[in-house]
């Protein structure tokens, strides 16, 4: 099981969505970070077959994915990042809909609904218009109709957005147990997420791959450039000018800030265990943290 994507540009217009953007995925789940404006829903609409590259390839198992077509298309399940429900529609209607459009009939796609609704814990709402349900409940059925004709490939792009905290650590389990026989490929600007769940990690910015790898290793390349300390405000607004600052606390006269590159000088601080926030802010991303 291999995706392969290989020298891959979008220009739209004037504009290069992608420039020459290559990896390969292999079992497993992998995060996709980067910025607003970074490439990651382009190359996903491609990953999908949604959308078609100016120059390059996206290969499954040696064969490129638009050559495929509907045979490439019945093996992958895409959550895009806005997506639309009939609000008429019940979930088990929603979902025996996205089914026909992927091919399925029958006993199969009816026992695939009911397994695809209790995988998500929605089982309990099946015969309740979806036009009812909660944001949350909303991004688990769009998981259920990504999952329906059990992919081999799963891509999803903002799976998170607008969760509580609650509903992200059922996602990540969902989630956890999808990645032992199919590829995942997740994009979210919350980092903890990626880092709860994903074994590789894709960086993207400005329509660049600017790295990829197993997340603990990328982790590890921080290790000893990631500090802690307090200091008066004075201090920190020329600490902030000078280093990429992660979290920042306020304590009244003083702030306790967390900031990676070198050691700051006639400050005292102390060395602190790297994160992959530190990792993603250190490689020159741009992070909408949790906090």
């Amino acid at each position: 099981m291999e995706l392969q994507i290989e020298h891959l540009y979008k220009t739209y217009r004037k504009k290069e969505a992608l420039q020459n953007v290559s990896f390969t995925l292999h079992k497993g789940i992998y995060g996709l970070l980067g910025e607003n404006g970074a490439g990651k829903s382009t190359l996903m609409r491609m990953m999908a077959t949604v959308d078609f590259p100016t120059k390059g390839s996206i290969r499954y198992d040696g064969r490129d994915i638009f050559v495929m077509d509907e045979a490439y298309r019945s093996l992958i399940g895409y959550m895009p990042q806005e997506y639309n429900v009939y609000p008429s529609f019940t979930a088990k209607d929603f979902l025996e809909y996205m089914g026909v459009l992927k091919g399925m009939t029958g006993k199969k796609l009816k026992d695939r609904i009911s397994e695809a609704l209790a995988f998500v814990n929605l089982s309990d709402v099946a015969d309740k218009r979806v036009k009812t349900f909660s944001g949350g409940m909303k991004r688990r059925i769009g998981i259920a109709q990504a999952i329906i004709n059990e992919p081999e490939v799963l891509i999803l792009d903002e799976p998170t957005a607008g969760l509580d905290p609650m509903e992200r650590i059922r996602f990540s389990n969902i989630i956890s147990d999808m990645g032992k026989d199919k590829i995942v490929l997740l994009s979210t600007h919350i980092v903890s997420d990626i880092e709860a769940i994903a074994g590789g990690l894709v960086v993207m910015k400005n329509g660049n791959v600017l790295e990829t790898g197993n997340v603990d290793a990328l982790v590890q390349k921080v290790k000893g450039q990631v500090w802690e300390a307090v200091v008066s405000w004075e201090v920190y607004h020329r600490l902030r000018k000078e280093r990429s600052v992660i979290h920042l606390k306020q304590m009244g006269k003083e702030v306790q800030v967390r900031f990676v590159g070198e050691e700051y000088p006639n400050v005292k601080i102390s060395q602190a265990e790297p994160t992959l926030e530190d990792y993603y802010i250190f490689a020159g991303g741009i992070i909408e943290s949790e906090e």
